[in-house]
């Protein structure tokens, strides 16, 4: 009679290769990235009635502003880029508004020049005498913060902080866009 010959058996040890968790894990972190972008873009645009989003801008002569601080005064954040043809129909009128109320304490434009290198923003700002404040907005912060959909946009904000117009078209006159500041000033 044979004798059974034994076969050893192999047990596997269930072992985790950190590679692999790695790559599930980093799969999971761009899912949820992905998830928020996703339903950040189905929020949309934010709309006149609601808090104006925070925003910090950094001008071309380096000076930080931010919407806090202008807590009290009317804000006009225009989104531009010296690209942009409507944005050069549109200009003169924003610098002429501007021009109306800048002797005031109480108004504040700021211009956002979008996905535009800084030498051709600060010519455009020359070409078309822009006095009001004007930075770039550095990694699209401020214009993801605001989702805007293009140039120009222009929201402006009451002195509560809260949106009172948002204009995603071009000003196409002076009198459009002081039609719109003059009744926030009022008392």
């Amino acid at each position: 009679m044979e004798q059974p010959v034994e076969v050893p058996t192999e047990t596997h040890k269930s072992h985790v290769s950190w590679g692999r968790l790695a790559a599930w894990g980093g799969l999971l972190l761009l899912l949820i990235v992905l998830g928020v972008a996703l339903l950040r873009t189905q929020e949309g645009q934010p709309r006149p009635g609601q808090k104006a989003p925070a925003f910090t801008l950094t001008t071309f002569e380096g000076r930080q502003i931010t919407l806090e601080a202008l807590q009290g005064k009317v804000v006009v954040l225009n989104f531009w880029a010296s690209w942009c043809i409507t944005c050069k129909d549109e200009a003169p009128y924003l610098e002429e508004a501007w021009q109306q109320y800048h002797s005031r304490d109480d108004v504040v434009f700021l211009g956002v020049a979008w996905t535009d290198t800084d030498s051709k923003a600060k010519d455009y700002i020359a070409r078309y005498d822009i006095t009001y404040l004007n930075g770039p907005d550095l990694r699209t912060r401020i214009s993801q913060t605001y989702r805007i959909t293009g140039v120009p946009e222009t929201y402006i904000i009451d002195r509560n902080g809260v949106l009172a117009d948002v204009h995603l078209i071009p000003f196409s006159s002076t009198r459009e866009i002081t039609a719109i500041i003059d009744p926030l000033l009022k008392p």
